[in-house]
């Protein structure tokens, strides 16, 4: 799989602006293989833990206690499972 993919909004010109989505696929298989238990993931801002809600191909959603983080794929440094 190509890391890194071209999507081109069918609303512009032929010359307009064209959005570059990366996406980090093995992070994200690492990421939905955590979906139901506890990770720590450390980002460039700091370190954010709780259980893995969701995971998308830009971001992952951890809950801990009543907070819900939406957490860009590409913010991420590390990522560790809770035991």
């Amino acid at each position: 799989m190509n890391p890194m993919y071209a999507y081109r909004n069918p609303q512009t010109t032929q010359n307009g602006p064209m959005q570059v989505i990366v996406i980090e696929p093995f992070v994200y298989e690492a990421l939905r293989s955590l979906i139901g238990k506890r990770a720590v993931l450390d980002t460039t801002r700091g370190s954010v833990s709780g259980m893995v809600i969701d995971a998308k191909v830009d971001h992952v959603v951890i809950q801990e206690h009543d907070s819900t983080f939406f957490v860009r794929l590409s913010e991420i440094v590390w990522i560790m499972p809770e035991s």
